[in-house]
């Protein structure tokens, strides 16, 4: 079980989805993974749904008013130990904040990055919650993958930031294995040619039948955007929810 009590400096401890319509993208989700829904207000009107497998939590989504909103997107935290300091060194790296620091109730603080290359992430200084209390079991986080437009600059700038080690991992296609520490934090991989848009971060899940997990996104309105494909792991594809957000699911050997 990969229950979790606290999570390293570094490490990518928390994923959130932004959409466009929350009641959608629970019905979605909960029948693509099962995921038990808590929904919390948090003021104005607005609801932050906690996502669960049994009694941990594994993700959230919330849905923003319309002056707030923007293309429905997962966003994946970063742990670190000062949130307002990580902020400042990544301005001092090129990056552009997009949303804090700011004091998440007595949760945490956090805030919202956007890397030199577009990638967009956060960090998360923990206090009441440390974000995701199970990863790579079924239905949780489980590898965050940075497709970059200039692998060279991303190597630098998050070296630089967490002090995260990348390994070749494979040179056709080109992969890196992102560490922190001695373990495996994410994946990096190069944009493909033509791409339309910037660097992004892309969340993966764990899934054990990936091919029935393919026909469950369609059921629901979801839809297959890189087919399941083997990896030296295991398998994987790539998916967007019927909102437009994009993720990723891995069925294979996973970390504990």
């Amino acid at each position: 079980m990969g229950k979790r009590t606290e999570h390293a400096p570094g490490t990518f401890s928390w994923a959130e989805l932004m959409t466009s319509d929350a009641e959608g993208a629970k019905a979605f989700y909960t029948g693509l993974f099962g995921w038990d829904i808590e929904d919390s207000p948090i003021g104005d009107g607005e609801v932050y749904t906690m996502l669960r497998v049994g009694d941990d939590y594994v993700a959230a989504l919330f849905q923003p008013p319309p002056e707030r909103s923007g293309q429905p997107a997962w966003n994946q935290y970063v742990t670190v130990e000062d949130a307002d300091a990580a902020a400042d060194r990544a301005k001092e790296l090129g990056a552009t904040i997009l949303g804090g620091p700011f004091d998440v109730l007595e949760a945490g603080r956090m805030a919202v990055i956007q890397d030199p290359q577009g990638a967009v992430f956060s960090v998360w200084q923990a206090k009441e919650s440390i974000g995701a209390t199970l990863v790579n079991d079924p239905g949780a986080m489980s590898l965050n993958q940075l497709n970059a437009a200039d692998v060279d600059k991303a190597t630098t700038f998050y070296s630089e930031l967490f002090g995260w080690r990348f390994e070749s991992a494979s040179e056709e296609p080109p992969y890196w294995g992102v560490y922190n520490g001695p373990t495996l934090n994410a994946g990096m991989m190069p944009l493909p040619p033509g791409f339309p848009g910037p660097s992004h971060w892309l969340v993966y899940f764990t899934t054990t039948d990936l091919d029935a997990s393919a026909a469950k996104i369609g059921d629901l309105g979801g839809q297959i955007t890189v087919p399941p494909m083997p990896i030296e792991s295991g398998r994987i594809l790539v998916a967007q929810d019927p909102q437009g957000a994009y993720f990723a699911l891995f069925e294979g050997e996973v970390d504990p």
